[in-house]
Formats: C-alpha cells, structure tokens, sequence
C-alpha cells in the first residue's frame, strides 16, 4: 500500500465523509421542513433520512477483505427520493481489475472510502443532483470525486451558481482545476447513444495525487462543502413554485435519461458491483417513477 497513505490519513478521510454526511442529511432535512408550496404541502409529513448498515460480501472469516458502509435514503415532500450513502471496504481486485486500476499490476490489494450523494426532488423546476468524493488506496493512493446537476428546465442563473460554487472551491486550491475539471465533467457526463449531456455538469476529478496529501485533502474537502453551501440555495429558490403534469412527465423522461447513463457508463456503479459492494447502495442513484417517450 501506499507510503503516502498512512492509517492516520484513512481515518481523517472516514471521519470526514461521515462529517459531510452528516451535514447534508441535517441540511435535507431542513428544507423537508420548511416546504409550504401548493403541490407538495399536502403530501405528508417531512421526510427523514433512515440509515442502514451493510457490510462487503467477502470470504468467510476473512480479515483482509471486507469493510461496508452506510445507506441513508430520505423520502419526502421535497426530495422524492435522496441518498446520502457512506462506504470503506478493502480487499484484492479480481482479475477482471488487476492493471485496470491504477497501482494493481503488481499488488491487488485496494483500501477505498467515500460518501455518495445523489437527489432526485419532487418537483420538476428542482434539478436533480449528484456529489460524491472518494479517497482510493493500491499501491499508490489518490483522490477522486465531483458534482454536478441536472435541471429538467435548465436556467442560465441558476447554472452560473453553481458552477461559480465550484469554481471557487477549485481555485482555493490550484487555479488549473476548474477548467480542467469543468472540461472532464462535461465529458464524462455525457450519453454518446443519444449525443447528449445529462445535466448542465459541474466537476469531475480523479487520480488527485500532487505529492502533498494534506493539499490533495483540503481540495476534496472544499469540494464537498461546495456542494452543502450551493445545492439547498438552488433548492430553496424552487421548492414552493408550483408545478404541473406536463412539467412532471417532462421531469420523468429526463430521469429516464439519468438511468442510462448510470447503468451504462458510470465508474462508481461499476466500481461497486465488481468490488462486491451492496447492490441497494450502488443503484440507490437510480430515481423513482421514471419514463421514456
């Protein structure tokens, strides 16, 4: 494993991911509370967030392969559906893995922690919205992660606040990661089937390793709290405006959209299920009540 990688830095990345956690479900759960709009006032009371432990499916007593997290999924008024999942699993690479992963040519042994966001609002003027940040450990170590939003009825304003948010966590911390990063996400966020992008994009970040771990810390970090000051403004900014069937069913076809992507080309999802992850956690993403034209 990774020199630059010691036991002390995975326990201040575990700590921080739960901290973050933390954070977003309290904020989430916030704004449950105060919801008064005309088309969601009625159904119910508050959402809040239910975790649950799982743990990696490893061999029998093993003690070098193992690890899980924990699933948190909140159903509400605002947010139909909200997952703010937790993970640390360790353990070898399969074969399938080994040389595709960075650092497994020669050692197939992998430590990774995270926390993974994914929001999906009730309301179709809301735009769905995706975080997470993970730190990877082979036999060599790195940072990875992102954020970005997919509005079904995009707003110029609104774009430019969360980018801007982004923006300015990135150049806190080196000038050169906002438009690199930016570029990345607007790549990788995009259904090469349909010749589209999935939402308006954000950042994407992976293999973040700049030889000083205290730096490379700070940034994802930065990152996360990006997400906890921007997404519940864009929100709140939303969340009593009505809304009709028209902009619902428009709604449900963008998350259609959302479901290929995340089935077809997303790493974390892919990551997961060859990593013997929990099924439930990985494909928490995946929206409800869905629909394609």
């Amino acid at each position: 494993m990774s020199e630059n990688f010691s036991a002390v830095h995975k326990q201040r990345a575990v700590s921080w991911f739960k901290e973050l956690r933390d954070g977003i479900c309290a904020v989430l759960e916030s704004i449950e509370d105060e919801v008064t709009g005309p088309n969601i006032s009625s159904r119910g009371v508050p959402g809040r967030f239910k975790p649950k432990k799982w743990k990696r499916d490893t061999l029998e007593n093993s003690e070098s392969d193992g690890g899980g997290g924990t699933m948190s999924i909140l159903r509400g008024r605002v947010f139909e559906k909200a997952g703010v999942n937790i993970s640390t699993v360790f353990g070898e690479f399969s074969e399938e893995l080994r040389g595709v992963i960075p650092g497994t040519n020669d050692n197939p042994k992998f430590w990774a922690s995270g926390i993974s966001v994914v929001i999906h609002p009730r309301s179709p003027l809301v735009p769905a919205a995706h975080m997470n940040t993970r730190m990877i450990v082979t036999s060599h170590g790195w940072f990875g992660g992102g954020g970005d939003l997919t509005p079904v009825f995009p707003e110029e304003q609104e774009t430019a606040s969360f980018h801007k948010a982004y923006k300015n966590a990135c150049d806190a911390n080196d000038p050169t990661y906002y438009p690199k990063f930016k570029k990345w996400c607007d790549q990788y966020f995009f259904l090469p089937h349909r010749n589209e992008s999935r939402g308006i994009g954000g950042i994407f970040y992976d293999n973040v390793n700049t030889g000083d771990w205290e730096a490379d810390f700070r940034f994802t970090k930065d990152v996360g709290r990006a997400f906890l000051e921007v997404y519940p403004k864009i929100a709140r900014a939303k969340f009593n405006l009505p809304w009709n069937d028209s902009q619902r069913q428009a709604q449900r076809i963008k998350r259609g959209r959302y479901v290929e992507f995340n089935l077809l080309y997303d790493r974390g999802t892919i990551f997961g299920l060859k990593t013997n992850g929990n099924t439930e956690a990985i494909l928490m993403s995946l929206p409800p009540d869905t629909a394609w034209p």
